[in-house]
């Protein structure tokens, strides 16, 4: 491997970074979570305040990051901000469960999604016990195995400079943003009054939705259980969101980054939360409200799909899902690496990670990335830990963005070329309502929190580790 260059090449346009954020947001998730979140909520007003109090956290997230990004315009992104905003601890912290779960189990659980709807036109590769076999003592499905090879696919073409990511991203992303933007269009000509009316009929009840013999069950909950399955819910909006965050990683390759990668994040998170809102109004205005709870593996998207094409619906949602999935996933591998670049310069990770190959890009680090995200591929387990880490996720963004309020009283001199829109009240807004989140999650959905936080806190030993790694290397 060859390691000519030391500094990364400024190559990415305010677009490119746009596409990198609506790219790396938009997986498999606004194609299936709403199924869950109408069986934890029960109606239509909640689902739709679901997305949009999601919506409104992640774009006050966005253009508070867009401070931060401007004071620290390097590779890393909110590794570094921790790390500048509290001690090397906590950012390693946030760097440790970036790789362990993170960052590896959404290229997993995204890859395992693309070749899922692969398996329409693959029967291979379709999800049943008969397409698996077993290697030490592991059930392997073939998907999975079409997962890896995609994973190991895009990291060796990120391996050969950041303008192959970069033409993949804008051509995947491209494409997704303007089918579903079809999709939206087509949704509100095949609008059905009847069954958009008959949603709205009960729409600001809270109540579970339970399939039994006798039909659907509806159970009305009280104040206290209705915050809590709000919180359940939002776990599927909130992961759907994810990742706009991305684009901070890859600071050092973007083009004037004070101001670009502030706007990226707003342009690309408005996008798509103005996409994801629209598709959940679609769903509504095409799909009685039991059947996008119960939809076949949760494909509300095929669901809505079929009404509004016909027969050719199953086909036109698999391909939307597969260019989906794959620019998405090529967006996290990008991203990605750059934090274990930076954290490998500080000394607290592989200190082969923090070469950069002839292209100008951390290739040690894409595939070490890429050994961890096959990995969780085979263990099968990358749902499960998505599911969990939604708690530490948050709590690590709430931190960060409190980040804002310590860095202004540490450096109130600091050059600030852009500051975070509406402080200090969206910042304090966002972390109240993301502690709001989490406190519910603690009471109500405790197997939501407790493993994220114990993936966390495993990295307090590696870190002294680390540093003794590193004090006895000087």
């Amino acid at each position: 491997m060859s390691e000519t260059n030391t500094s990364f090449k400024p190559s990415l346009s305010l677009f490119d970074a746009t596409m990198i954020v609506a790219g790396s947001m938009i997986g498999s998730g606004i194609f299936i979570v709403s199924a869950d979140m109408l069986k934890d909520l029960g109606s239509a007003g909640w689902l739709l305040a679901a997305w949009i109090i999601t919506g409104f956290m992640t774009l006050t997230a966005a253009l508070s990051y867009g401070e931060l990004s401007a004071m620290y315009p390097k590779a890393g992104g909110q590794y570094v901000y921790l790390k500048e905003s509290y001690n090397p601890l906590v950012g390693f912290l946030y760097g440790w469960s970036f790789f362990a779960v993170i960052q590896t189990g959404t290229i997993a659980a995204v890859a395992v999604g693309f070749a899922k709807f692969a398996g329409y036109f693959f029967p291979a590769l379709a999800w049943e016990d008969v397409n698996t076999f077993n290697v030490l003592g592991l059930d392997i499905h073939y998907a999975q195995l079409v997962a890896i090879v995609l994973i190991i696919l895009l990291t060796f073409i990120n391996t050969k400079g950041i303008e192959a990511g970069k033409f993949i991203q804008t051509i995947f992303t491209s494409t997704k943003l303007l089918s579903l933007f079809g999709l939206i269009i087509a949704g509100f000509i095949a609008f059905n009054w009847d069954v958009w009316h008959a949603n709205w009929q009960d729409a600001w009840t809270v109540q579970t939705l339970k399939k039994s013999d006798s039909g659907i069950d509806m159970q009305p909950l009280m104040m206290g259980a209705a915050l809590g399955a709000m919180a359940s819910a939002m776990v599927g909006s909130i992961f759907s969101s994810d990742a706009w965050n991305n684009v901070t990683f890859i600071a050092g390759e973007i083009k004037n980054p004070k101001r670009n990668i502030g706007l990226s994040l707003f342009l690309g998170t408005m996008i798509v939360t103005v996409i994801y809102i629209l598709t959940n109004v679609v769903y509504l205005a095409t799909v009685p409200l039991h059947e996008l709870a119960f939809a076949k593996d949760n494909r509300v998207a095929l669901s809505a799909s079929e009404a509004i094409f016909g027969s050719y619906g199953t086909i036109i949602i698999a391909v939307m899902i597969m260019i989906s999935t794959f620019g998405c996933n090529n967006g996290l591998i990008l991203a990605g690496a750059r934090v274990y670049y930076t954290m490998a310069n500080d000394k607290l990770f592989f200190r082969q990670a923090g070469n950069l190959n002839k292209n100008t890009v951390p290739e040690w680090a894409l595939w070490i990335q890429c050994a961890m995200a096959c990995a969780l591929c085979l263990s099968g387990r990358y749902g499960d830990l998505l599911d969990m880490v939604s708690f530490i996720v948050v709590i690590f963004y709430v931190l960060t963005i409190g980040g804002i309020f310590i860095l202004r009283k540490k450096y109130p001199n600091a050059d600030r070329p852009y500051k975070a829109f509406g402080y200090p009240v969206l910042p304090i807004i966002y972390m109240l309502m993301g502690i709001s989140f989490c406190t519910l999650l603690i009471i109500y959905k405790p197997q939501f929190t407790w493993p994220g936080l114990i993936i966390t806190l495993c990295g307090i030993p590696l870190y002294y580790l680390a540093v003794r790694n590193k004090h006895s290397t000087e």
